[in-house]
């Protein structure tokens, strides 16, 4: 089939795991035999059109209507993600011009054949709502994740919301990561005769820990000053209020005062960079959490996953993340954070004979230090989780099985059902 793909980044930009996903799904279906004109974000310095690996990629050049967006939006809009007007003109311009170029160029005038048309969230959703709207083409829209889940109660831009709301009213199909963000969309109003679940997954061939040399992870641990027989505890991600790094920080402060083996890895950038500075210094675990607020490459990424002992995702609100499979396919024992069924997570297996990673409480730091502690005290165990989990990813998580998903969802929705 020919799939018109819209997703706000895309490489060479990729930002989050949607980027991540975007490539490899893409590469995937292209694997499959299927044709996929992608159209994304453009920083300004990229070509508008090109064939990269086989996909053809469309980044229409942005303008400049910020003069106007004050008039529209509110100003809880206009701050959220730090970027204010320029942040919501380049989603909208791109959205507006992606859906124009779409119809007018590739359909009308190269005259190509589309079957389906996927949106990725709601930085792409309005593209999706014009071309099914213009075109009638089948329209299915991927809800990796929402603005509900991103903010914190009552908080949020009502914009994203209703963006998020009207795509998911006008597509045929949604199409969101786990079976709780299903319950949680179902809960929050949207129409759940529409929403099917297909995980997220992750590329074995970089993700294995047979590939990070023994002398990379020496180097490493000592850039942070991690002895041999110290445990390394890593955090790679968003600082934000939903990754709920500062939870993790207050446990540190217990569970180094029962394992003062134990040190804290955090890898990652956002607003709470300051905040997580300050607090390391107040609770006085400079010697025992090491901050590093930089986005590293990939290649990077994967080799703290082959230096650390454990990853620890202490995320508030949206537990379903792309970093939990990473981390099992590495081989690592994960402790994932969530509270209540829609903000849990099926990626892992948290309890019994088959037990992948351990399920914890992040809005309680006393319980995340805990567990913690629990992993740390019996490294045989942990070490047997890791191994489970790179076996649980080789069975259900890998990009050409949930290629295959994605293309029977599709096909489903273009044939009616």
């Amino acid at each position: 089939m020919r799939i018109g793909f819209f997703v706000g980044e895309y490489p060479p930009l990729i930002v989050s795991g949607l980027g991540t996903y975007a490539e490899n799904i893409c590469q995937a279906m292209k694997k499959l035999g299927h044709d996929i004109s992608v159209f994304t974000m453009n920083d300004g310095t990229l070509k508008t059109r090109e064939t990269v690996k086989g996909i053809d990629v469309n980044r229409p050049l942005l303008v400049n209507g910020s003069s106007i967006l004050p008039q529209l939006l509110t100003r809880e809009d206009l701050l959220i993600s730090g970027t204010g007007i320029k942040f919501f003109n380049d989603v909208f311009v791109y959205n507006i011009l992606s859906a124009t170029k779409f119809v007018n160029q590739l359909i009308k005038k190269e005259g190509l054949a589309f079957d389906i048309i996927s949106a990725h969230d709601w930085h792409s959703a309005i593209a999706g709502i014009l071309i099914k709207q213009e075109t009638n083409l089948p329209f299915v829209f991927h809800l990796h994740s929402t603005e509900g889940v991103r903010s914190p109660p009552g908080e949020g831009s009502s914009v994203i919301r209703h963006i998020e709301k009207a795509a998911a009213k006008v597509a045929d199909r949604v199409i969101t990561v786990c079976y709780p963000r299903h319950e949680y969309l179902a809960a929050h109003g949207f129409d759940a005769t529409k929403i099917t679940v297909c995980w997220s997954a992750v590329n074995l061939d970089k993700y294995d820990p047979i590939r990070v040399k023994p002398e990379a992870i020496t180097v490493l641990r000592s850039r942070y000053g991690i002895k041999p027989e110290e445990k390394m505890l890593l955090f790679v991600g968003g600082l934000a209020q939903i990754g709920g790094v500062i939870n993790l920080v207050k446990a540190m402060q217990l569970v180094t005062s029962r394992h003062p083996e134990a040190k804290l890895v955090i890898l990652g950038r956002g607003e709470f960079e300051q905040d997580v500075s300050n607090l390391i210094t107040d609770l006085r675990l400079g010697d025992r959490i090491k901050a590093r607020f930089e986005s590293v490459t990939e290649e990077e990424r994967i080799v703290h996953y082959g230096a650390c002992d454990a990853v620890i995702c202490p995320t508030l609100r949206e537990p379903c993340s792309i970093i939990s499979l990473e981390a099992m396919a590495m081989k690592k024992p994960i402790i994932l954070c969530s509270k209540g069924v829609c903000y849990s997570c099926d990626h892992i297996i948290p309890s019994g004979r088959d037990q992948t990673g351990i399920l914890a409480d992040g809005s309680n730091f006393a319980a995340l230090a805990w567990e913690i502690c629990s992993l740390l005290k019996d490294s045989g165990r942990a070490r047997e989780m890791g191994k489970r989990g790179r076996n649980h990813v080789e069975k259900y998580f890998t990009w050409d099985k949930i290629a295959e998903r994605t293309i029977a969802l599709y096909e489903d929705v273009i044939t009616g059902g």
